[in-house]
Parts: C-alpha cells; sequence; structure tokens
C-alpha cells in the first residue's frame, strides 16, 4: 500500500499553473482520499477532469476534529484490502500546517509506503521570496486571538529572530489579518524587517519586504486574504 500526499491549489483555477502531471496520474489511479474539507476535495478532483465519478470515491474526514484512532482504523483496513490512497489539504500541501500529518505518522507506524507529490505550499513560496534567511527559519502556526496575548507573542518572536538572526513565520485567520498587521506595526521595532506574503499564486497576489517603519507609509488591506507573516 501507498499513501500519497496530493497537494491542491492555494487560489482559484490556479491548478494548470501550479500542478505537475505526476498529480493528476496519482489522482486518476485512487479511489480512497482522505480530505481536511470533503466539497473542496470533491471540487478539486472534478476540476482536474480525469473523468472520475465522484459518487464512485471513497472519501474519509481527516480535520484537527477526526479521532487519531479513526484514522489509523481506516489505514489499517485499506492496509489489509491493499488499497492505496490519497491525502488532500484544503490548500497546499498535506502535513504542513495541516492535519494530513496525522495519516502520515499512522502511516509510518504501520509501514505504509508515503509518496509526496510536487505543489505549492505557501511558507515555501513566502520563504523563497521574502529576502530574509531561508536557512535558519521557525514556523509558529496561527498567533493567540486574545489582543494581549498576541502582542507578546510576537515581541518574543522579534526577539528571537533578531538574537538568533532567524526568520520567524507564522498565519492568521484572513479576516484577522489586518489587526495582526497594526500590531505588528505598533509593537514590532522600526527597524525590523518583516515580509507580508499575501494571496500566493493569484492574479493580486504579493510578496514585500520592508522596515516595519517603511510599512506605516504603506496602504494595506489582507482582510480575508490568505497571508504569510514573516520577521527577521
Amino acid at each position: 500500500m501507498k499513501l500519497f500526499l496530493i497537494p491542491t491549489p492555494l487560489a482559484d483555477d490556479t491548478s494548470a499553473d501550479v500542478l505537475s502531471a505526476q498529480v493528476s496520474e496519482s489522482v486518476k489511479n485512487l479511489d480512497v482520499f482522505f480530505a481536511e474539507n470533503l466539497r473542496t476535495a470533491r471540487r478539486f478532483i472534478s476540476g482536474l477532469k480525469l473523468g472520475k465519478v465522484i459518487d464512485t470515491l471513497t472519501f474519509y474526514d481527516l480535520n484537527k476534529e477526526t479521532p487519531e484512532v479513526e484514522t489509523l482504523a481506516q489505514l489499517k483496513a485499506l492496509l489489509k484490502e491493499g488499497k492505496n490512497a490519497g491525502v488532500l489539504s484544503e490548500a497546499g500541501c498535506p502535513g504542513v500546517a495541516d492535519p494530513g500529518a496525522t495519516a502520515v505518522k499512522i502511516a509510518h507506524q504501520l509501514n505504509i509506503e508515503v509518496v509526496p507529490l510536487v505543489g505549492p505550499s505557501s511558507l515555501l513560496l513566502a520563504l523563497m521570496a521574502s529576502g530574509l534567511n531561508g536557512q535558519s527559519f521557525v514556523f509558529h502556526g496561527y498567533l493567540p486571538i486574545e489582543r494581549a496575548q498576541r502582542v507578546k507573542t510576537i515581541k518574543y518572536l522579534e526577539k528571537e529572530a533578531m538574537a538568533r538572526k532567524q526568520t520567524q513565520l507564522f498565519i492568521e485567520t484572513p479576516y484577522r489579518n489586518n489587526q495582526v498587521m497594526e500590531d505588528l506595526l505598533i509593537h514590532c521595532e522600526p527597524t525590523t524587517r518583516l515580509c507580508v506574503a499575501c494571496n500566493l499564486t493569484a492574479p493580486d497576489g504579493f510578496v514585500k519586504t520592508l522596515f516595519v517603519k517603511d510599512w506605516k507609509n504603506k496602504p494595506y488591506d489582507l482582510h480575508r486574504k490568505p497571508t504569510v507573516f514573516l520577521i527577521g
């Protein structure tokens, strides 16, 4: 048995630009999928236009609420039947800031071969284009929701970036992006470099790195736009 890690686009209508032929070929040969969002997964597979009948495919939920024992039982059953399966993220690469990591961990425990496929990762794309340190970096996931704790975390990450010469990456729920940006501009040192990577691979996407003091003079609107923040 093999477990294929299938990347999905970061932006709508970009599959042809960001996915390799290997992705379509792998999906074509699979009938079982673990997916973070079943509706998104079905739409993605339909959009590849492979002639697959969606109702004949098997989908298993794999999100942050899915019990690990449930995924374990499903993978054990597939292993016994000798069936290959795929893991689909909501966007980007499975297993990276993604609940697909659970299926991958279990696959290794069961000695199932894991096959990662090439595709877009917002974290890697942001780091590549930031001009910040690409040899030493840390991804912290989501910042705290409560503002006082978020500000405390931002100050800590800035100190880490300066002391270790290490790029600090983090994300936020898109509808809170502007609040995070505001906190960064208020509480970071003027000479700290801040990179904003927004809507990557989309027509209106951009990556811009400026000193905090220079960001304060730039208009921005990150509301509801997937964004990666980097400081260094």
